[in-house]
């Protein structure tokens, strides 16, 4: 099936992107920066130019999935912002509408996200899908969106409209920004602490988004949030417990007034929402709970880092490399990940290097600079640049070992550590995959090198590892979906 994308670049995009490859579909993604999303999307996702016309991709393809528009985090509210946001969505969306009833052989169906905002403020009711919008920016933005996205229903297409509450994910999206004050030891609840908050996790959402191709009872607006909506105190007492930080220091409404404007009613106000629609249709979350839910992205899947005893020797399989002898690592991180998915299609995917940008947060900016070929080989040097927030990173890689769907062994030739030997092990295990990676790495400075990495390294170390440990359960999470996924 050929499925069109807006929006392919994004927090969730990215992650249903890899949901739909693994399935077998074909994605074609309609972007502004092409380079850019290749850097985020990898080799097996069709680019189209978004100044090019839409039509001729509306036309080829089964599913229309529109999930763009500019952020409603980004600052103040100003005019000028608000008529980005509100062109972001309606804007794009009519142009897809318009090609949709001009196209000859329309797609089946056409998912166009929206967000609970569209209740408005609701204090403390319960809401279910059917009820009322609310009267502020937000909420009129929703319904008017959605509106557009309602007009393909008149070329016989239809059309499901997720109501998305915060998604919450490893590494990206609100979590992240919410994850760490707690983790400097400064976090608490946002204003009173008594608004409602709609959450769901990431890979519950794609799972809904997913099942909404097939399933034709998936038809017009639904809430895609998880039925445990939380007040914004009991987000950060969950949060605190997981990170083992206190929770007790809150954020106070005025200063969110003064600092962000009206768009500070975004953190100040919420929904008690239950997702009734989604609930009829058995629709089974895999995280229904907030402790679940942040158990899994916050503390499940952590690495294991710690440091190497200088008189212990060295433990990788490749102790006896030139590098290796050369290159004396002081810690090693290890990691495990389970994958749905037989070793040889799991080792085909590592095997091409323009896939490590799909499974790395957006945030470190991951770009290949050298022409790849088809085919991975022992001794193999390519060039990438990576950002640590301002700080560009310029990185060579050579791959040392190379055993198909065994293991191989990559190590930095020039980069921003004295050592980095990264070992990719596979083992299959009832048809499954067991990925193992042993990172055995030394910083470039031996001036408290314990304390830099404690404080700074293995943090980013630990959440970039999580962050591809959660890509890859998406990317091999099976060929088909079911409402009770």
């Amino acid at each position: 099936m050929r499925v069109l994308m807006t929006g392919a670049t994004g927090f969730i995009g990215r992650g249903l992107t890899l949901r739909l490859l693994g399935a077998g579909h074909r994605v074609s993604a309609w972007v502004r920066d092409e380079s850019r999303a290749r850097s985020l999307l990898g080799p097996e996702v069709d680019l189209l130019c978004a100044t090019a016309s839409i039509q001729d991709q509306i036309d080829q393809a089964n599913v229309v999935i529109n999930l763009a528009g500019e952020s409603v985090f980004a600052g103040r509210w100003t005019v000028s912002r608000k008529r980005a946001i509100v062109e972001s969505r309606l804007g794009l969306t009519r142009q897809i509408v318009s090609a949709i009833a001009g196209s000859s052989s329309p797609p089946t169906v056409l998912i166009s996200a929206s967000a609970v905002g569209y209740y408005g403020d609701r204090g403390e009711e319960i809401v279910e899908d059917s009820a009322a919008p609310g009267n502020d920016f937000l909420a009129n933005l929703c319904r008017d969106w959605e509106a557009c996205a309602l007009e393909a229903k008149k070329s016989g297409v239809r059309v499901f409209i997720p109501r998305i509450g915060i998604v919450l994910g490893a590494e990206e999206g609100a979590l992240a920004k919410m994850a760490l004050p707690f983790r400097l030891g400064v976090g608490g609840p946002i204003g009173s602490g008594r608004q409602y908050l709609a959450w769901i996790h990431l890979h519950d959402l794609i799972e809904v988004i997913f099942t909404a191709i097939d399933n034709v009872q998936m038809n017009g607006p639904m809430i895609a949030a998880a039925p445990d909506p939380v007040t914004s105190r009991q987000l950060a007492e969950a949060i605190g417990a997981v990170l083992n930080r206190p929770s007790v220091m809150p954020v106070p409404g005025r200063a969110l007034r003064i600092l962000l404007g009206e768009a500070a009613a975004v953190l100040l106000t919420g929904q008690r929402v239950r997702p009734r629609r989604l609930e009829q249709l058995g629709f089974a979350w895999r995280y229904p709970e907030i402790d679940s839910a942040l158990a899994d992205i916050l503390k499940n899947h952590i690495p294991e880092i710690r440091r190497l005893d200088r008189s212990a020797g060295n433990p990788s399989l490749a102790a006896d490399s030139k590098y290796l002898q050369s290159h004396r690592p002081r810690f090693v991180l290890s990691d495990k990940t389970r994958v749905e998915a037989p070793i040889e299609e799991v080792f085909q995917f590592f095997s091409k290097p323009q896939n490590l940008g799909l499974i790395t947060p957006a945030a470190l900016r991951f770009r290949i600079l050298s022409t790849m070929p088809d085919q991975i080989r022992r001794g193999l040097e390519f060039e990438y640049t990576i950002q640590l927030g301002p700080i560009p990173l310029r990185w060579r890689t050579c791959i040392e070992e190379w055993q198909p769907s065994a293991w191989f062994a990559d190590s930095q030739k020039s980069g921003p550590y004295k050592c980095w030997w990264h070992e990719h092990h596979f083992r299959s295990d009832a048809g499954a995959t067991i990925m193992e990676d042993l990172v055995y790495y030394a910083l470039p400075v031996s001036a408290a090198e314990a304390l830099t990495n404690a404080l700074l390294v293995a943090p980013l170390l630990k959440r970039i590892f999580a962050y591809r440990s959660q890509a890859m359960r998406l990317r091999f999470a099976g060929k088909r979906g079911s409402p009770g996924a």
